[in-house]
């Protein structure tokens, strides 16, 4: 049974969904980076592998949030996007934050670092490239499957079959090729462990990125971008709240839902790209799974046909041998 709060329009978003960038090490710092605060290493001893690797990339990951935040407020967009559960150390530390946010990249900074050397400690080497078989286990298709949605651009445009195949389960994201009424179209879409979108997407999808976040509940207030590819990359800003979390079986397989309502500012439509030319309101509804981010249902309404769509999940098909 799903459970609903009330829904306040223009709440301000109070987190930022993940942003991705490029661990590299050994990389030379900036002068007023922020120190990590030490970590214990030995807190982790008997930790196995497979844990260390998981608690690496969660810390990646809030370091990433703090991150957007960061970048967000000030307007930068100097972070690279789209590589995967990975950290830029130095990049975050360029923007040099402060206050809080100082304080939570320095303990996150320390407990990277110690589970590093944690890591090195029992000799773990290097995190398998293919995902962790209880992440495997815990997703509701499997490797080859078919995720069948009705698509439609648009109130009145008439219905076409979206078809995304399995075709990939990495540490980091999982991987799908695009189908357009039964025929492949080459494209690649993929998205992180969270759901968001890595790059651009893949035409005719619309992606959508920073927006959702790990462990999504009830109530939860969200903030990140719609991209949509047409001629040119349009990018709406949008907020969201969780409105409803529950289960919910499709196509004989049982999802764990999270309902997402969404509402912000598309930019204007084609004819009117003018700088003086009003943006369109967007609104809508957006319902994931939350234990893989898969999409099962998307509503947007526009004025910006670009970021009006209907797509909703018919069923999963089988893998073929």
């Amino acid at each position: 049974m799903f459970r609903c709060p009330r829904f306040r329009q223009g709440v301000a978003a109070t987190t930022a969904a993940a942003l991705l960038c490029l661990l590299q090490t050994g990389c030379a710092t900036h002068s007023s980076a922020v120190q990590p605060r030490p970590g214990d290493a030995a807190a982790y001893a008997g930790w196995p592998c497979e844990r260390l690797f998981d608690e690496l990339d969660a810390v990646q990951q809030r370091a990433a949030d703090v991150a957007y935040a960061v970048d967000s407020r000030a307007g930068n967009n100097m972070i690279a996007l789209g590589l995967g559960v990975m950290v830029f150390w130095p990049a975050l530390l360029a923007m040099r934050p402060d206050g809080e946010e100082a304080q939570q990249l320095a303990e996150l900074k320390g407990r990277f670092e110690a589970l590093r050397a944690a890591a090195q400690t029992q000799a773990c080497g290097t995190a398998p490239a293919g995902m962790a078989a209880h992440r495997v286990q815990a997703l509701p298709v499997a490797l080859g499957e078919r995720l069948i949605y009705e698509e439609r651009a648009g109130l009145h445009a008439s219905a076409h079959l979206l078809g995304l195949q399995v075709a990939g389960l990495r540490r980091d994201r999982i991987e799908f090729r695009v189908e357009l009424d039964g025929r492949a179209t080459g494209e690649l879409w993929q998205q992180d462990l969270l759901g968001n979108t890595l790059g651009e997407g893949a035409a005719p999808l619309i992606a959508w990125r920073r927006l959702l976040r790990r462990d999504l509940a009830l109530g939860q207030v969200l903030s990140g971008d719609l991209a949509a590819a047409g001629e040119l990359v349009a990018t709406a800003r949008v907020r969201g709240q969780v409105v409803a979390t529950g289960p919910q079986t499709i196509g004989g397989r049982r999802f764990d839902v999270a309902v997402i309502e969404l509402f912000g500012e598309a930019p204007p439509p084609p004819p009117a790209l003018a700088e003086t030319a009003n943006a369109a309101r967007l609104d809508g509804v957006m319902a994931v799974d939350r234990a893989s981010g898969m999409l099962l249902r998307l509503e947007l309404r526009s004025a910006n046909p670009d970021f009006a769509l209907r797509r909703r999940l018919l069923r999963v098909e089988p893998a073929t041998p």
